[in-house]
């Protein structure tokens, strides 16, 4: 396999077809290494039009849900990036690669493990790995009073939970996939300085749901 030839393929005949043309997001897609945030024995199959599994039952999204939820982030330099969902670590390098500060929190301790090691690997060294429940209401994103430009939700919830837009900064995006098997909708929320959140529904699709221990907080 080539992969520089395989990036170039995969953004010609899967990305660019979903409408995605934003130039910056499209050079983040040729940059990043998709391979190798995969399993060694899975790299081939890492542009792949399909979820690519990453062990601890969880899944790589398909490389165009990335691409979409990168387009409607709008992500620009020196914005604070919240990613719930770790996985291979893929999205939070595209992410940093953008220009993000990036925290993103993972619930497996290996999968964590795995991604933190490949992020370091790849140059992606102050991108913030936190291990645990993303809804802990004790874990440090939501006790340290931070707010974020971005916040994106990286599987589905059946809702969106009502506390979880308060993070956001004025002008902050969050992305999520809301709904139930076997439709789910692909949201952008967008919080306005008067406080409105705007809500737009992006696409439809069917992803994993996250996982999560804690009781899911009551929707907004």
């Amino acid at each position: 396999m080539n992969p520089e030839q395989a990036r170039r393929t995969m953004v010609e005949r899967q990305i660019r077809p979903w409408e995605v043309l934003d130039p910056r997001v499209l050079t983040i897609l040729l940059k990043v290494p998709r391979e190798r945030f995969v399993p060694p024995e899975r790299a081939a199959f890492a542009f792949a039009d399909i979820e690519l599994p990453i062990g601890e039952g969880e899944t790589m999204l398909r490389p165009a849900h990335d691409a979409k939820a990168l387009q409607a982030l709008a992500i620009q330099p020196g914005e604070r990036a919240l990613e719930i969902g770790t996985g291979s670590g893929y999205f939070a390098a595209c992410l940093a690669a953008l220009g993000a500060q990036v925290t993103t929190i993972e619930h497996r301790p290996r999968l964590a493990e795995a991604a933190a090691q490949r992020l370091q690997r790849e140059g992606f060294d102050r991108v913030h790995l936190i291990v645990g429940d993303a809804f802990d209401p004790t874990l440090s994103p939501w006790t340290d009073g931070e707010r974020y430009d971005v916040i994106v939700l990286s599987g589905g919830l059946p809702y969106l939970p009502d506390w979880l837009p308060a993070h956001l900064a004025p002008g902050g995006r969050l992305f999520a996939y809301l709904g139930r098997p076997p439709l789910l909708h692909a949201t952008l929320f967008t919080l306005h300085p008067d406080g409105g959140l705007q809500q737009e529904t992006l696409f439809e699709t069917l992803v994993p749901l996250l996982h999560f221990s804690y009781s899911l907080p009551r929707a907004a």
